[in-house]
């Protein structure tokens, strides 16, 4: 059954977090998607791009403790309607209100309230089903925020608990988001991970730090913390991100890409343990590179998706993140070049021609899955 418009996706930078300088950044503004919306769904829709990825920003909304505005988050979603472009919309991309954490006793009932409330205004506004990710990668986000000090509440030593607590949160918001609209689809993503044997770390404890990337979904699933109320009926689909630095050695040694190639795991592969392990529909939520290695990595990318389909993954779709460039998190003044569209100075869409072709190549594959091996042979020409 088919689960999106297209099946590649365009992500749009969304993150609206505290930064490691205790600055409040808002990466839709910085990118100008908020104010560029007909331009860059007008551009994606002539890619033939038709669903995306796109973020509430929390911490913008929601202008006081329970009062909310969503006339920019409204913007977008009639830009949609017009496009006819279906919204994945992540309700945490990493922020929060000010003076909010995820440990904070008033978290949970914020968050439901935001859930509540967002639900309710689209359901009024919009002519589309709703689809949310409720936390966008809880593992990361605990990472970033409770052992390496990235955001609030920049702690180390407490990336468990800030999991097990975002986790419940997660569990409460679906729960609030499925009361007020039951027809609303779920979507988890997390990161997808391969940590690698090295001289100094045994295959059993590879093994258990593999398993950890697993941890927040089994949780929002019931498999483990069961006091939380998870339940696998909320593992609608799935998403997971994937990155050329995904892939490291039991010491912290990221294995370089394309350097490493003959070292790292196949992506079919990771995709085929994240499938087995849960049986749901799932998509890559979120992939891409920058500078000269984004056609080679796009590339790749779609040959390692179209074996897993082959092997009888339920594989949905590909989400090219981001769209358009953006910004370092801690250094604003910072661009990678990893967009479909780059940024000059004023904000205005480079469209980087190489990529956009090798991204219109890539849907091509997907369209005519009887072509994989003509494919497979042409990247090697």
């Amino acid at each position: 059954m088919k689960i999106f418009n297209t099946f590649f996706i365009g992500g749009y930078e969304c993150a609206d977090h505290i930064n490691r300088s205790g600055e409040r950044i808002n990466l839709l503004q910085e990118t100008q998607h908020d104010i560029r919306i007909t331009e860059d769904y007008e551009a994606l829709c002539a890619l033939g791009i038709k669903t995306v990825r796109e973020g509430i920003c929390w911490s913008n909304v929601e202008k006081s403790a329970g009062i909310f505005d969503f006339s920019e988050v409204y913007n977008r979603m009639k830009a949609a309607e017009t496009f006819g472009i279906q919204q994945i919309w992540d309700l945490i991309h990493f922020g929060y209100p000010d003076g909010l954490y995820p440990t904070h006793p008033h978290f949970c009932n914020r968050f439901t309230a935001l859930c509540q409330a967002f639900a309710t205004f689209y359901n009024a506004n919009s002519t589309q089903d709703l689809c949310v990710v409720p936390i966008n990668e809880i593992s990361f986000l605990s990472w970033h925020s409770g052992d390496v000090r990235g955001t609030v509440p920049f702690a180390v030593n407490s990336g468990w608990d800030i999991k097990y607590h975002l986790c419940k949160a997660a569990i409460l918001g679906i729960k609030t988001v499925k009361e007020t609209d039951p027809n609303c689809v779920i979507v988890l993503v997390e990161p997808l991970v391969k940590i690698h044997c090295d001289q100094n770390t045994t295959e059993e404890r590879v093994d258990e730090l593999n398993s950890h990337q697993f941890q927040a979904m089994d949780i929002i699933a019931g498999r483990m913390c069961p006091e939380l109320g998870g339940s696998e009926d909320y593992l609608d689909i799935l998403g997971f991100n994937y990155y050329w630095n995904c892939q490291w050695r039991g010491n912290g040694e990221t294995l370089d890409w394309p350097e490493t190639v003959a070292l790292r795991t196949p992506l079919s592969d990771l995709l085929q343990i994240a499938y087995e392990r849960y049986r749901k529909p799932i998509f890559l939520s979120e992939t891409g590179h920058f500078g000269s290695g984004r056609v080679e990595w796009i590339e790749e990318i779609t040959s390692e998706c179209l074996i897993a389909r082959e092997n009888g993954v339920d594989f949905n779709g590909i989400c090219i993140y981001p769209v358009t460039d953006r910004p370092d998190w801690d250094d604003l003044t910072s661009y990678s070049n990893c967009g479909i569209w780059d940024l000059d100075a004023a904000g205005n869409r480079i469209p980087t021609q190489e990529y956009i072709d090798a991204v219109m190549n890539a849907q091509t594959q997907f369209r005519n899955p009887g072509k994989i091996m003509d494919f497979f042979l042409n990247l090697f020409k």
